[in-house]
């Protein structure tokens, strides 16, 4: 009776603050039993494991699903809503580039890091790619190509936008099905991030968390830039008025809540009602407000790349600037495919590891240490994402309402 209540009390309490228990805990023990209780890595193992083993198959059906449910032949703002999306996402990871060039960081990795072999320049990089792509579509989900893997689900989900509906149905309900496995590999998230921040500073010290420290700093700097600056102009250029109001608006209205939730799609009611009291064209927000939960997500963007980045300062690989082009480029395509549930972004990191040949099993590392960080980034990149949805939405009517004035 005791076990049952107490894990009756522990379910009532919200994922970030499990997580930060779980976070509290493994620094306590860390500190006071380093090497009696070195079993409670496992736990970490085999957090990352589960992640791993499930990333391939939940990027490729997210992918596929979302793309092949696109309908064609409604009027509305779509096409200029998906260009602000699209280069809202370009940009937040073109910043996060930038900021991990000026503020290079290094992880703490578990394992040895000295067999990897870099690319030699842009060349190679290019060559890997290209062959990723082209890669068998079952290889590259055994394999954890996530390149290949996101070639193969866009391809088919474009395919698959002329199939029967009892077909597209299918894929939403497989696709739905694989995030209901990751919601519950994310529920043991308290009991990995505990294992890894353990395994960490027990093998390394404190030092560890102060690398942590330095890691959020720039992970939430860049998205309070991105969300303050670089999308306030973007507003400014297409209406031409002064993008403050609006922004802090929906930071305020959709952003805290948002924060809050760490979901875009269950944000999504209140990015609705927030559209209504906008006064924006019904028709448009109620298609661009699910479809921004899928692929506006510059917050991902930031995430995906600042972590990438850090990775390759880590092992050493010196990134040119024609790679770091791609890896813009990569961020924002691979961001538009990040998972609805919370982390869903962690998950598309090797992806971007993969362009600079880190192997999956150290990109899987970084991805732990960005859920031992993800108590405040994902709220963040959250709140990032689920605000420009409204933001973006908005920004389109408006400008198009200033195209019909001028006319």
């Amino acid at each position: 009776m005791f076990l049952k209540n107490l894990l009756n009390t522990w379910n009532k309490i919200s994922l970030v603050k499990q997580i930060i228990i779980g976070l509290v805990i493994g620094i306590a023990l860390a500190l006071a039993f380093p090497t009696q209780l070195s079993g409670i890595v496992i736990l970490g193992d085999l957090f990352v494991g589960a992640l791993k083993a499930v990333a391939p198959v939940l990027v490729f059906f997210l992918v596929m699903s979302a793309i092949s449910q696109h309908k064609t032949g409604q009027k509305t703002n779509m096409k200029s809503i998906i260009l602000l999306y699209l280069l809202g996402t370009f940009l937040a990871g073109t910043i996060a580039v930038i900021a991990s060039f000026v503020f290079p960081l290094e992880l703490t990795l578990s394992e040895s890091v000295s067999d990897i072999t870099p690319p030699e320049g842009i060349g190679q990089v290019l060559k890997t790619l290209v062959f990723n792509v082209v890669a068998n579509p079952v290889d590259a989900l055994i394999n954890a190509n996530y390149i290949g893997i996101l070639t193969w689900a866009l391809l088919l989900g474009i395919a698959l936008r002329h199939g029967s509906e009892g077909t597209k149905s299918f894929l939403a309900d497989v696709s739905e099905a694989v995030s209901q496995v990751v919601r519950w590999v994310i529920k043991f998230a308290p009991l990995g991030v505990m294992g890894l921040v353990f395994n960490s500073i027990a093998t390394n010290g404190l030092k560890t968390l102060s690398d942590y420290g330095m890691l959020i700093l720039l992970l939430v700097g860049t998205m309070f830039f991105d969300a303050l600056i670089i999308n306030p102009i973007i507003v400014y250029t297409a209406t031409r008025k002064n993008p403050y109001p609006l922004v802090l608006k929906c930071l305020k209205d959709s952003g805290i809540t948002a924060f809050f939730t760490r979901s875009s799609a269950a944000n999504i009611p209140v990015n609705m009602r927030l559209c209504d009291e906008l006064g924006l064209d019904k028709d448009t927000y109620s298609i661009s407000i699910p479809l921004g939960a899928t692929i506006n997500m510059g917050g991902a963007a930031i995430t995906i790349s600042i972590l990438a980045l850090a990775a390759t300062n880590t092992l050493g690989i010196a990134v040119d600037l024609p790679t770091a082009i791609i890896l813009c480029v990569l961020s924002a395509i691979s961001a538009c495919g990040a998972s609805g549930v919370a982390g869903g972004s962690l998950l598309l990191i090797p992806l971007a590891c993969s362009l600079f040949g880190i192997p999956n099993d150290i990109a899987m590392q970084v991805v732990g240490v960005g859920f031992v960080v993800g108590v405040i980034q994902d709220s963040c990149e959250t709140a990032l994402n689920s605000s420009t949805d409204v933001l973006f939405t908005a920004t389109a009517e408006l400008a198009e309402k200033r195209k019909q004035n001028k006319a």
